[in-house]
């Protein structure tokens, strides 16, 4: 397998924060999607399980966009006018696949998803459009990546050991927010810091190796919950 960081580092290097959509699981479904994978299956070098705060599932990656070259409060006040328009779905992430340089589940619908990624894309594009969108035409969350080590893996072997996961793997992610985040990676990490809600809160941390500062939308219009501090993250309910 490739290592994920040598693979991004041209289009994305390290340290550079590029602006980012995604979808994030709650708590109690991120904890599901990974309570059934031992801890057989990752640890092998060159693998790096992502802990279930950091699973996320992107919409867009805007490479090279970082929030000083945008306004980002007329981004968010777009993205909130048109999904308040937008039925929330829920997602169905399945069975794990081997990707190049991560494991990855996979999910459905796509028409919904789908649509949603455009209308974002679109938005981002005309707030800045000297940036190359790479946006996601499938929804899928990756649940490990690769990295220092990763030709050693062999991928008959991984496929063989999520063969042998016996449980149930298929479980479901509610689409009813997004979230604007500046995603980072230091070269050899993943995990983020994020500031959820209306306006920009600060975290606790902000020291891990991949990071997010986060600013929340939620469809059809629905206030946010009260603040909940989980761990060191801040997160909506």
């Amino acid at each position: 397998m490739e290592n994920f960081f040598e693979r991004v580092a041209k289009a994305w290097p390290a340290g550079r924060r590029d602006l980012h959509w995604h979808i994030l699981p709650a708590a109690s479904e991120a904890d599901a999607l990974l309570a059934s994978y031992p801890e057989t299956v990752f640890s092998r070098p060159g693998l790096v399980r992502v802990p279930s705060e950091w699973l996320h599932c992107t919409l867009l990656h805007a490479v090279g966009l970082s929030a000083d070259d945008v306004d980002v409060d007329a981004l968010v006040r777009d993205a909130r006018a048109h999904v308040q328009q937008v039925e929330p779905f829920t997602l169905i992430l399945d069975r794990p696949a081997i990707a190049p340089v991560a494991i990855e589940i996979s999910g459905w619908p796509g028409t919904p998803f789908t649509r949603l990624v455009d209308s974002i894309t679109q938005l981002t594009q005309e707030q800045r459009t000297a940036f190359q969108p790479a946006a996601s035409r499938y929804p899928h969350m990756s649940i490990a990546y690769t990295g220092e080590g990763s030709e050693t893996i062999n991928p008959v072997d991984l496929r063989a050991a999520l063969a042998g996961i016996e449980e149930p793997l298929s479980h479901t992610v509610r689409a009813d927010h997004i979230h604007l985040v500046e995603q980072w990676h230091d070269g050899a990490t993943i995990g983020f810091v994020h500031f959820l809600g209306q306006r920009l809160l600060m975290s606790s941390n902000s020291t891990v190796g991949l990071g997010m500062r986060i600013l929340f939308t939620r469809f059809n219009g629905a206030a946010p919950g009260p603040w909940v501090r989980r761990r060191h993250w801040i997160f909506v309910r």
